[in-house]
């Protein structure tokens, strides 16, 4: 049995007293899965994915990555995993290469690792020539490559990503699920959002889905989908939702 990487026990988020925003959900991420996370606009992933990075508190339940919990190791658990929002609010004013360094400098990345993935990143991403450029000066998709670059720059033991093809084109999105299966043949895991439930289909080995903040399915991606699409599966399982 491979390692569990992230853990997600009874998780449950309240906003205020009106609003279970996720509602005692239990799952759990292995070394080398790339684990789809799906469900309507308003399901609960972001909430979910917030309270995993520790932007948001929760009310009841247990997270835990590489076995430390969120909330008693929050500095640990943080060291090991990196997230990209589904909107990177990047620093406009730093050059690509300024902000690059500063991302290798928190996570303690030394001189020449960071050059040699740097440049590897850069590269396969079509960035070098604009490394230099203020980052205000990026097109939308730019700055997601940039954010994608600095989440790999320490090799994270888990990537989380919350719809990360929304932005990039095609040559970019089939670079970054290259990156992604590289990533976890090296032991990570990747936990993502996405509301395109081909891609999911295609690139992840496990999926889950998430309707009103609870847990509704969830298993291998083959077994889910054996005698049909995932989309069907998702229908079925999620009904209509909110699609607002």
């Amino acid at each position: 049995m491979k390692e569990k990487v992230l853990e997600i026990n009874n998780l449950t988020k309240r906003y205020g007293k009106a609003k279970t925003a996720v509602d005692g959900l239990s799952l759990s991420v292995h070394a080398g899965d790339i684990y789809g996370f799906i469900g309507h606009n308003g399901a609960g992933k972001t909430t979910t994915i917030k309270c995993i990075v520790g932007i948001h508190g929760f009310d009841r339940g247990e997270i835990r990555v590489d076995g430390r919990s969120v909330q008693k190791e929050a500095l640990a658990c943080k060291k090991c995993m990196a997230y990209i929002p589904d909107n990177p609010d990047i620093y406009e004013y730093l050059t690509g290469i300024q902000y690059l360094n500063f991302i290798a400098d928190i996570y303690q990345v030394s001189k020449q690792s960071r050059q040699e993935r740097i440049r590897r990143e850069a590269e396969d991403f079509g960035l070098i020539p604009v490394l230099g450029d203020l980052i205000s000066t990026y097109s939308h998709g730019m700055k997601q490559k940039l954010a994608v670059i600095g989440a790999l720059i320490h090799e994270p033991k888990l990537l989380i990503l919350d719809e990360p093809f929304v932005g990039l084109d095609p040559e970019a999105s089939l670079i970054l699920k290259n990156k992604m299966h590289a990533a976890c043949d090296r032991g990570s895991a990747i936990f993502f959002s996405t509301h395109v439930l081909e891609v999911a289909e295609k690139l992840c080995n496990r999926i889950a889905v998430i309707s009103g903040g609870r847990l509704v399915t969830e298993g291998d991606t083959r077994e889910l989908t054996r005698d049909k699409s995932l989309e069907e599966v998702f229908m079925e399982v999620a009904g209509h939702g909110r699609t607002d």
